[in-house]
């Protein structure tokens, strides 16, 4: 299929037209500025200079057409090359069966709390989240991962992409606190509904990780989930954090103990419900098996094809076109004069 890239450079084809009255021809402002003049030419044989003027009139007429042909032909080809003209060749690209998954992770400064321990020494929940996760992406192979981090505010870290070694290596730079200090539980659930609601009905699918407290964000969490819902998103949570009353976290260089880090357990468990989800603790080893059967059990997206049209551009007919163009005007600098001298003689 044929196009032209940028088809409204054809405008610049009215250019010569427009000419004669950008600047007219001097010649004829030098005759008004006569106002009436007669000028005579004095010439000892008058009817020889008649006879070479009928004899080389023809001739001039020829080399003028020719010359401004010439012109016209290498003005059109520049423009016909500024259009950009390629050549439209269909590539079809078909991707395999799988789901899409979005991942949505808690980075607010709650994540830094130390209510986990490994090896007898304590680890912070976001720790915990990247073990967790890490596993799980490196075992979704023909499924699109995509990363949302959340804190004050919702950002996609990663679209849905086939490559899950990318979103891995984003998810173990991801931070506490990177996201802000807040909590807009419900911003990250609406920011990943209104990203999979373009995708395929039944593989829409929202993992969200987070300790459940709501404390930033325009969107309450079960405003949000509602709102997944009737988008066709299905909500897994995997809720991080400790039943402890008193949980360690560092702050300005030193572990203090706060009570109001606590996992609000129930808020979860609602946003789940409220989407045909399932609700898992990080701390538990099941969690992540138990969540990738569930997301088996659904329908695989059947294999789109989508296709795509390569450019191959055609600059290159026209612009030498103009070049053989600007030659003939190169042999014949003086071309109307040169050209009729030419025909008048033979």
């Amino acid at each position: 299929m044929f196009e032209f890239g940028w088809p409204w450079a054809a405008l610049l084809l009215l250019v010569p037209a427009l000419l004669p009255w950008l600047w007219p021809d001097r010649r004829e402002q030098a005759e008004e500025t006569l106002e009436g003049q007669r000028l005579t030419l004095l010439h000892p044989h008058p009817e020889r200079l008649r006879a070479a003027y009928r004899t080389l009139r023809p001739a001039r007429q020829i080399a003028g057409w020719v010359q401004r042909g010439l012109l016209w032909l290498l003005w059109t080809a520049l423009v016909l090359a500024l259009m950009r003209p390629q050549w439209l060749t269909p590539h079809t690209e078909v991707s395999s069966p799988g789901y899409d998954l979005l991942l949505a992770v808690d980075a607010s400064h709650s994540m830094e709390a130390l209510d986990f321990s490994a090896q007898g020494l304590p680890i912070n929940r976001m720790a915990v989240v990247k073990g967790v996760m890490g596993r799980f992406i490196d075992g979704r192979e023909g499924d699109r991962v995509g990363l949302i981090v959340f804190g004050s505010q919702a950002f996609v870290l990663s679209p849905l992409t086939l490559d899950r070694h990318a979103t891995r290596q984003l998810l173990d730079g991801v931070e506490a606190n990177i996201a802000g200090p807040g909590t807009a539980l419900g911003d990250a659930i609406a920011l990943g509904a209104k990203k999979l609601r373009e995708r395929p009905e039944g593989s829409r699918v929202m993992i969200l990780i987070a300790d459940g407290d709501n404390s930033a964000g325009g969107f309450t969490p079960l405003e949000a989930a509602t709102l997944a819902r009737a988008l066709g998103v299905r909500i897994h949570v995997i809720g991080v954090g400790s039943e402890d009353k008193r949980i360690p976290i560092p702050e300005e260089g030193a572990i203090t103990y706060r009570e109001d880090l606590t996992m609000d357990e129930d808020t979860l468990r609602d946003i789940a419900d409220a989407t045909g989800g399932a609700y898992f603790r990080a701390t538990d080893v099941r969690a992540l098996e138990e969540i990738s059967r569930r997301i088996d059990d659904l329908e695989k997206t059947e294999a789109e094809a989508r296709t795509a049209y390569l450019p191959d551009p055609l600059y290159r007919w026209p612009l030498g076109l103009a070049l053989l163009a600007l030659l003939g005007l190169g042999l014949f600098p003086e071309g109307r004069k040169r050209f009729a001298r030419r025909l008048a003689s033979d």
